[in-house]
């Protein structure tokens, strides 16, 4: 039996998510969509409530509270998916709601038989989790706080950083989301989950009067599945890096432009997530590695027929995805199609060893039982296979950063996400960042300014010569990773510690511009 997730003690569903009617509206669809022959069906209901906060130099700028409510039935028959949403809460809409998914199930079915399409919709085996609860780690649900104290601390920070040298204008903004869903099945599973998540985001930016040239610089504070304790301290120390980023700020203004060349890179947690997501977390969602897929971010170079002989990097890389990580964006219980989360490799040794898969997947291409990535962002919405948090290991006895630079004679240390640009096989790439420091003899030399750095997925990885240690190791993530048509959202986390690339191609933007 696989293991079962299990909440924390200290926190309870939202009792207003209780009082919907969850169990008859599911019995009333489950019990019509058996009545009318599938094979499968599944009921999920959903009350997703997102709130945003933006501030332009201390004053509110805007804001907004939106709320998604209904439920969805899926269902197999003839061997065809059929889906359909509803938002009537009452047991005769979730019965019809259900017939309606039959029907289109019936008709795909139909389409395919008549174009001469011989794939069937069959799902790999999950074991029943009967009335499962599950919560995400939190202290403070951020819905809980009134909406003033949230715009006073905004504000507050905001005022430290304009009155700094060199701030001329600061941008604040703050996400909030929860999510409350309720799933059932045919097989029996009945899931309820409650999770949290927030991103606070501060950046400042200096601008030059008498050229109009301006320079940036945003926090690295990742966005994470924690509650309103996240704002005062816990997980990050937002009053070290509020206290530094004037100073970031007005180095890279005075910062000279980097010289293009091949440099050994040191890059930061902060920066790496997201070559991984870009590079490993799109190319390894089985869906594109099979081309069923292709929306927002292509297909994948990592081609089914290459699982298992794949040389994706260098031996030192470990990459794993996770669906059960404290605090990861894309961590939950059981996923939208009752399997419970789970944690497995993606790449050992630098070889491709697994993919992301759903229930479809995972039969499809005999490899057993899914391990749990089926997500819809609303009730209007069918699940498809997204993103777990994808991972890279760090080396147990690793070193820190510092220990990383003490190899490099002339390289460059990146922190920081900014912009991004991979090709539809996630193969080909370049990634700018917030800083970087040159390192010349071991130690950092100053900021350098208009860097990005260009290689392929499996060079970059191949030329990665060292890991850095746990000490190192930080949870990165977006809110905002898209995929399907019509288009989902979903939030994810990548973890990674800081390492060391050799010889990497790095660009400069202003020459590349033509400026």
């Amino acid at each position: 039996m696989p293991p079962t997730p299990s909440a924390p003690p200290a926190r309870a569903v939202d009792p207003l998510f209780l009082a919907l009617p969850l169990r008859p509206l599911a019995d009333a669809a489950l019990d019509r969509a058996r009545q009318l022959g599938v094979s499968h069906a599944d009921f999920r209901l959903e009350r997703v409530r997102s709130a945003s906060w933006r501030l332009r130099d201390a004053r509110p700028a805007g804001s907004s509270d939106s709320l998604q409510l209904g439920f969805a039935v899926r269902v197999v028959l003839d061997g065809a998916w059929g889906f359909a949403a509803g938002v009537d809460l009452t047991p005769q809409a979730a019965a019809q709601v259900a017939e309606q998914a039959v029907a289109v199930a019936r008709l795909s079915a139909q389409i395919s038989r008549a174009a001469g399409g011989a794939d069937v919709v069959e799902l790999a085996e999950e074991p029943v989790h009967r009335d499962a609860t599950w919560i995400s780690a939190y202290e403070i649900n951020p819905f809980e706080v009134p909406d003033a104290e949230k715009t006073a601390l905004l504000a507050d920070w905001s005022s430290r950083l304009l009155a700094a040298d060199g701030v001329s204008h600061v941008t604040a903004s703050l996400l909030t989301v929860q999510e409350n869903k309720f799933y059932a099945d045919t097989a029996g599973t009945v899931t309820t989950q409650q999770r949290i998540r927030l991103h606070p985001s501060l950046e400042a930016v200096s601008v030059d009067e008498r050229t109009g040239s301006f320079e940036s610089m945003r926090t690295v504070a990742p966005p994470v599945g924690r509650g309103w304790e996240y704002l005062h301290g816990t997980g990050w120390d937002w009053q070290d890096e509020l206290a530094r980023i004037p100073e970031y700020l007005a180095e890279k203004v005075q910062a000279p432009s980097v010289e293009a060349g091949r440099y050994d890179l040191v890059i930061d947690p902060t920066n790496l997530w997201l070559t991984i997501h870009e590079s490993i977390g799109h190319a390894t969602e089985l869906d594109r590695a099979l081309g069923y897929e292709a929306a927002y971010a292509g297909t994948s170079f990592a081609t089914f027929d290459k699982l298992g002989t794949l040389e994706y990097g260098s031996a030192l890389m470990h990459v794993t995805g996770d669906r059960t990580a404290e605090h990861g964006l894309s961590t939950i219980g059981y996923d939208d199609e009752g399997v419970a989360t789970q944690s497995w490799d993606l790449v050992k040794d630098g070889v491709l060893t697994g993919y992301q898969l759903d229930r479809r997947m995972a039969r499809l291409k005999g490899l057993g039982r899914s391990n749990g990535c089926a997500f819809a962002d609303s009730p209007a919405h069918v699940p498809v296979q997204r993103m777990a948090n994808v991972s890279l290991q760090p080396v147990a006895d690793g070193p820190d950063t510092e220990g990383l630079f003490a190899g490099v004679q002339n390289g460059l240390y990146i922190v920081g996400d900014r912009s991004w640009s991979i090709d539809m096989q996630r193969y080909n790439f370049q990634f700018t960042g917030q800083r970087a420091y040159a390192i010349r003899n071991g130690q950092l030399a100053g900021q350098v300014k208009d860097f990005a750095y260009q290689a392929t997925t499996t060079d970059f990885w191949g030329s990665m010569a060292a890991v850095g240690g746990p000490q190192t190791y930080l949870l990165g993530g977006a809110f905002n990773c898209g995929k399907a048509q019509p288009g989902q959202v979903a939030a994810v986390s990548h973890g990674c510690p800081s390492a060391l690339f050799q010889q990497v191609n790095v660009l400069n933007t202003q020459q590349e511009a033509g400026r």
